[in-house]
C-alpha cells in the first residue's frame, strides 16, 4: 500500500502568512486556535517547524496509526510519496511507485493555484496499473471552499464549517481533478461540509449505508466516519449505476445554513466506489483523506474502514 500526497511541498510550505487564502495555517496559528493542545516541549519553537511546514509535517504524522496498523496487518511498511518533496525533487506517478503496490492513495491536499496537474504518461501508468485484478486507487479529492465571488456566501460558508483555522476561500484538489478527468471518474469535489454530531458530542452521527451495493465489503463494521467540520461532498457527474456507485452517504449539520441545504440538501455523498469496468479490472473508491488521520479522532469504525481497505486486494486478488 502506498500513500501519494499531492501537493508541492516547498509551493505550499513558502505561501505568505499574510495571505488570506488558499494556504494552509502555520503551527503557530494552529497552537493557538487549539491551545492548550499543542502546549507541550514536542511543538516548540526549539523542537518543532512554526510555520506552514510544520503543519504539513503534521498531516504526515497523523497517518501513522493508518500506517501501523497496515504493516501489521500485511507485513509491509506503508510507503509514502509527495509529488513534490522537501528537497524540491518532483515524484510523479510512475512505474517506481506503482510496480510494487496494489493499492494507492492519493491525498489531494494541493490548492488549485499551485498548478499541478497529472500529466498524460501518469494517466496511461494508471490505466494500465488498474488493468490487473487486485488493484485499487483510492481517490482522495479535499473541500473546495468559497469558490465564488460572491464574499457574503464565502461568510456563510466559513460559519457553517467553524474552523478558524480555514480561510474563507480554501480550494483543493486540481491535481486530482485531473486524474478524475483522464480516468473518466465521473465526480467532482465541492463545498466543505461539517457532519451533523450526536447531541453534545462531537461524534457525527452514523453513515447512510448502502450495505445491498457494497459487494466489496468496504462497510463492513464501519457506522460512523471521523467528524471533520469541512468534507467534500462527492457530486457524481453521470448518472448512478452498477459501474458507479454511492456507498455512504453523511447528514450535514443542518443546524448552520449553508448553500448545499438551502437547496434542499440534507446529506452529502462521502464514499464511492467504481467496480472494475470493462478494461479496468481493479477498483476505484472515493473516499476523503481526513478519514485516515487522526487529526480529528479515531474510533473503532475508523480503524474497520482501514481493516477493510488492506483486505481488498486479497479479496479480488
Amino acid at each position: 500500500m502506498s500513500i501519494y500526497w499531492t501537493w508541492s511541498y516547498p509551493w505550499e510550505a513558502q505561501r505568505d502568512p499574510a495571505a488570506m487564502s488558499n494556504r494552509f495555517s502555520t503551527v503557530t496559528e494552529v497552537r493557538n486556535v487549539a491551545y492548550p493542545a499543542y502546549e507541550t516541549p514536542e511543538f516548540d519553537a526549539a523542537n518543532f517547524l512554526q510555520g506552514i511546514a510544520g503543519t504539513l509535517e503534521l498531516f504526515h504524522r497523523s497517518t501513522l496509526s493508518f500506517q501501523d496498523l497496515v504493516a501489521e496487518q500485511t507485513g509491509h511498511p506503508v510507503a509514502v510519496f509527495q509529488r513534490v518533496d522537501q528537497a524540491g525533487y518532483p515524484q510523479p506517478i510512475d512505474e517506481r511507485i506503482l510496480a510494487d503496490t496494489d493499492t494507492l492513495m492519493v491525498f489531494g491536499l494541493d490548492h488549485l493555484n499551485s498548478g499541478l496537474e497529472a500529466d498524460r504518461e501518469e494517466v496511461e501508468a494508471l490505466r494500465e496499473w488498474l488493468r490487473h485484478e487486485g488493484r485499487c486507487l483510492v481517490l482522495a479529492p479535499h473541500h473546495d471552499v468559497g469558490f465564488t465571488d460572491d464574499l457574503g456566501q464565502r461568510q456563510v460558508e466559513y460559519e457553517h464549517h467553524g474552523d478558524r483555522l480555514v480561510p474563507r476561500m480554501q480550494r483543493f484538489s486540481r491535481y486530482t481533478r485531473s486524474l478524475m478527468r483522464g480516468l473518466g471518474v465521473p465526480v467532482h469535489n465541492i463545498w466543505g461540509l461539517r457532519p451533523a454530531v450526536l447531541p453534545g458530542t462531537r461524534n457525527p452521527v452514523d453513515l447512510r449505508a448502502f450495505r445491498d451495493i457494497d459487494e466489496l465489503g468496504l462497510l463492513h463494521d464501519v457506522s460512523s466516519l471521523s467528524f471533520h467540520q469541512h468534507l467534500p461532498h462527492y457530486e457524481l457527474t453521470a448518472p448512478e449505476g452498477a459501474s458507479l456507485r454511492v456507498l455512504a452517504c453523511q447528514p450535514v449539520d443542518l443546524e448552520r445554513p449553508h448553500p448545499f441545504t438551502a437547496a434542499g440538501e440534507t446529506e452529502f455523498n462521502a464514499i464511492i466506489w467504481m467496480p472494475p469496468d470493462g478494461e479496468r479490472a481493479g477498483d476505484i473508491v472515493l473516499v476523503d483523506s481526513t478519514h485516515f488521520t487522526t487529526l480529528f479522532g479515531g474510533t473503532d469504525s475508523l480503524r474497520a474502514l482501514w481493516r477493510n481497505l488492506v483486505r481488498l486486494p486479497l479479496t479480488r486478488g
